[in-house]
């Protein structure tokens, strides 16, 4: 026989694979902490969703692909009159909760946004929930929700732990692919078996670059690219529940696995067993449309306001003293494009606070943009790495995300170092950051819905027992408009 000729025995499945679908078939989450934050983060995602279809960009892509298209048990899209199959719905709900740069948020060896999960679970949860009281049965609980969102945010986070797919070009999305598939798969009555074949399909479906996160191409895209990947996940989900076939070695095989194929030849590491870390140390954007990174930047440069609004013509320099992790991926020169570009450049979320005491999402809009104060900040910008930032940036023990602001005039005088090491979002501020989370959750609700509608729907989520025990379809109906 040739030693060319390749062995066609079919494997055992990658353990990363088994590991995942035993984890979403078995494990028992017993952490109260889990389901109390993954109650806010319910709050906060629905909330962004909302705040999003406030701007048009965003709202011009929702909707069934054919106009007046008619699906029994459709999926609610919160804040609108929507009725779309679970696919579509899944891409909706994602792409709103992620518009505006204003969910949660995990910072490791990978990025990402974990509740980016919950296009794919509402969209399924509330389409199952539906059928199933059409048939005759007991819809989804709400508990069931908020136990899926739990081991989403989990399988994401701990992949993201080691494995820096940014390094290689890739965009964190695939994360939120390869967990939506897991969770929607089990609910739509999936085997560990058939959860296994359908995260094979996830991880060999084809990944998307970062191209559109990044200068020179830095765009809209990003605020779709997680309602797509949870639309897809719900997509190979329901594939795989018709008896497609998998693919054992879809990370290993030599040659064309995905390790091989897109991740220069390494294997993946999973260094943490999965349980309710991640929903548990969430990251929390409470009061700042901004990109994750530069959030203590924000809070640094919202406490320099008062000590150069008067004096925005004397600056010399401006010194900022951030992670690695940021200088990489936000630290911008030259001309910024449109929200997006905006939103992910340093100097352009300092400059804003610096300038006007507040960041809002509008703020990244043209009409903000064209104040010629903005540029002329950023002009006077020096980013450079604190080493010891970026040591404590991935510390376990610590998962800080520290900045500094420090302002230098041009008569020699200098305001203090400004340094803020943990942002209001983070676990170790939870009793500074929940009474502003659930502020930002209220606002958002008025932003969408009358004032009793709005009371209602916040008091059933500030309620953790009842809210568990509130039907799927029930809930998404408080949100339908």
């Amino acid at each position: 026989m040739s030693a060319n000729v390749e062995a066609n025995v079919r494997p055992q499945p990658d353990p990363v694979l088994v590991d995942i679908a035993d984890y979403v078939c078995d494990y028992k989450i017993d952490s109260k902490e889990a389901y109390h934050t993954a109650r806010y983060c319910l709050m906060d995602s629905l909330g962004c969703g909302l705040l999003a279809l406030r701007f048009p960009e965003c709202t011009k892509h929702l909707g069934p692909l054919v106009p007046g298209t008619l699906v029994p048990y459709g999926a609610r899209v919160p804040g609108t009159q929507l009725l779309l199959d679970p696919v579509k719905a899944a891409w909706d709900i994602g792409a709103c909760i992620r518009w505006l740069d204003y969910n949660d948020t995990w910072l490791a060896a990978e990025w990402g946004h974990p509740s980016d999960n919950l296009g794919a679970i509402l969209a399924v949860a509330d389409h199952v929930s539906q059928l199933r009281v059409g048939q005759g049965k007991s819809g989804l609980s709400m508990r069931e929700v908020l136990t899926y969102m739990i081991k989403a945010h989990e399988i994401q986070g701990i992949l993201a732990l080691e494995n820096s797919f940014n390094r290689v070009g890739l965009d964190h999305v695939l994360l939120v692919k390869v967990a939506s598939t897991a969770v929607v798969t089990h609910m739509l009555g999936g085997t560990k078996a058939q959860i296994i074949d359908a995260l094979s399909q996830a991880w060999i479906d084809g990944q998307s670059l970062r191209t559109y996160r990044h200068a020179p191409n830095a765009g809209s895209r990003k605020s779709w690219a997680a309602g797509d990947a949870a639309s897809r996940a719900v997509r190979l989900a329901m594939l795989t529940m018709t008896g497609e076939m998998g693919y054992p070695s879809a990370l290993s095989a030599p040659s064309w696995g995905f390790c091989d194929v897109l991740f220069e030849g390494r294997s993946l590491q999973v260094t943490r067993p999965y349980a309710s870390y991640v929903m548990e140390n969430i990251l929390f954007k409470v009061a700042y449309p901004a990109e994750f990174h530069a959030q203590t930047a924000v809070e640094c440069a919202l406490m320099l306001h008062p000590q150069v609004q008067a004096r925005l013509e004397e600056i010399a320099e401006i010194v900022l003293s951030t992670q690695e992790s940021a200088l990489r991926i936000i630290s911008k020169r030259g001309p910024l494009h449109n929200p997006a570009d905006r939103d992910h450049c340093l100097q352009y979320m300092v400059a804003i606070p610096l300038l006007y005491g507040s960041l809002s999402a509008e703020h990244y809009e043209d009409a903000v943009a064209a104040d010629p104060r903005i540029d002329a900040l950023r002009a006077k910008m020096r980013v450079e790495e604190d080493k010891g930032y970026s040591e404590d940036y991935l510390d376990p023990q610590k998962r800080s995300i520290a900045n500094a602001v420090q302002i230098f005039f041009k008569d020699g005088s200098a305001t203090g170092k400004v340094e803020v090491h943990y942002p209001l979002g983070h676990r170790r501020r939870r009793a500074e950051g929940i009474p502003l989370l659930e502020s930002k959750f209220r606002h958002n609700l008025a932003s969408r819905f009358a004032a009793k509608r709005s009371g209602e729907i916040f008091d059933l989520c500030h309620q953790q027992t009842r809210l568990e025990n509130t039907r799927v379809h029930e809930f998404m109906a408080m949100l339908y408009v």
